[in-house]
């Protein structure tokens, strides 16, 4: 069976072919900004998921600095500075997650010293039973 839908590159239809298909797509290219609205919208929804009031105790520097950067990042965009905007709202999802993890950890920390301490108390009242 023939391949309907080879095209033959040495044949000058098929380089024609082929070369207009080259310059649509960089034309495509050229023409479309790299923004989106959904890159804000997953910097915003990132900022949104991290803005609990743990990490607002936990990690307030981490959570200040994803919104700073999300402002900024509305800025850019609003001035068609779309790499700018771009690259701050991959930012604002970094930022944002660390805040989340810093967060995390600290509440993972005062677990440990609380499991630690609850051990280091019931290790007590087992030594004052054993003794008497």
């Amino acid at each position: 069976m023939k391949n309907l839908f080879r095209i033959d590159v040495l044949h000058p239809a098929g380089v024609a072919a082929v070369a207009c298909t080259a310059l649509l797509t960089l034309a495509g290219c050229a023409s479309t900004p790299p923004h989106s609205d959904a890159h804000m919208a997953v910097a915003q929804a990132a900022v949104e998921h991290a803005n609990t009031p743990g990490t607002s105790q936990d990690a307030p520097m981490e959570l200040q600095l994803a919104t700073s950067k999300l402002v900024a990042a509305r800025t850019a965009l609003a001035d068609k500075n779309y790499e700018r905007a771009d690259q701050l709202a991959e930012e604002v999802q970094i930022d944002a997650k660390v805040a989340e993890l810093h967060a995390q950890s600290a509440r993972s920390r005062r677990a440990a010293q609380e499991s630690q301490a609850a051990a280091a108390a019931l290790r007590d009242e087992i030594s004052r039973n054993t003794t008497r």
